[in-house]
């Protein structure tokens, strides 16, 4: 079975037959299933007005067990981003009603981020229908090769 990649790579091995683009069809391969699959994971999000960063806050938080609360720091770890974003995110949830923030008790100088009701019931709702848009999307696979591309981009992502 061809596709659009092999097509770009007959051309290049025409042009350059000197290099060796077999990496360069499985980048290729995996930025074109990011551009077709994103739109279809972000359409749940947006069903429930959230955006993907929204519902990663919430389901860190989930994720962290009861009470449900995490430091804006390790929010900002768990999720690999930058204070400054992590702020406008909270921002948001909280204008939402699905985290509320308040003085650490530990250390006065921070603050601690907690999933509301709202939150919970929501970050619930949400990942149950991501799940399954989730499996809906790798369908066509097998069990087999759903594991297999699970290893494989493993080690791709595995420090060296």
């Amino acid at each position: 079975m061809s596709d659009a990649i092999d097509g770009i790579l007959e051309q290049w091995r025409r042009e350059r037959p000197d290099l060796d683009l077999t990496a360069m069809g499985v980048f290729g391969r995996l930025a074109q299933v990011m551009r077709v699959m994103e739109p279809r994971v972000e359409q749940v999000f947006t069903r429930h007005g959230l955006r993907q960063g929204e519902f990663d806050v919430l389901a860190a938080l989930r994720r962290s067990g009861p009470p449900y609360t995490l430091i804006p720091s390790e929010l900002s770890a768990v999720l690999m981003m930058s204070r400054a974003g992590m702020t406008n995110r909270l921002d948001r949830l909280e204008a939402a009603g699905l985290v509320e923030r308040s003085l650490d008790p530990a250390d006065r100088r921070s603050f601690r981020v907690r999933l509301t009701g709202e939150g919970l019931r929501i970050v619930d709702e949400v990942l149950t229908e991501h799940a399954a848009n989730l499996a809906r999307l790798v369908a066509p696979l097998t069990a087999e090769d759903t594991e297999t591309l699970a290893s494989i981009l493993r080690k791709l992502l595995s420090p060296e």
